[in-house]
């Protein structure tokens, strides 16, 4: 094991710092007892969106009322967690920005489609967040 990286825990309201621990992949500390012991004491499994990883050194992104665990990693851990903490550039963020356009401005036809298929308005704003009123409007037409 090459350097110490924290673990740490996110209140709910907290937001989303370093990386989550599931998406670096697996970590030979998740198995050491020490580990286990402090999700078990936290109540919390380590797949949960809460539980965080950065590497040595960034510490500063760590709130302070953040509960923390040093842990040690192999230096190909390392990279993937350096690799999962940094920001996404501009130009991916942009693309995404994009996709959600075109996919926002026909948003009428696919509720449409799916109100004539048979999908119950309900089942519709639960799985697009749209407002109910919206969804109601368009079953009007």
């Amino acid at each position: 094991m090459a350097d110490e990286a924290q673990l740490f825990l996110l209140s709910e309201r907290s937001p989303r710092l370093g990386a989550a621990l599931g998406a670096v992949g697996a970590l030979e500390c998740v198995d050491t007892p020490a580990v286990r012991g402090w999700l078990d004491a936290h109540r919390i499994p380590a797949s949960s969106p809460r539980v965080r990883i950065v590497p040595a050194g960034s510490e500063v992104l760590i709130p302070d009322d953040a509960d923390r665990l040093p842990v040690p990693l192999s230096e190909e851990e390392i990279e993937r967690v350096h690799s999962e903490c940094a920001p996404q550039s501009i130009t991916e963020v942009e693309s995404e920005l994009l996709a959600f356009r075109d996919t926002a401005e026909d948003w009428e036809a696919l509720v449409l489609r799916a109100l004539t298929a048979g999908v119950p308005a309900p089942r519709i704003v639960e799985l697009t967040g749209l407002e109910p009123q919206d969804i109601a409007r368009l079953a009007r037409r």
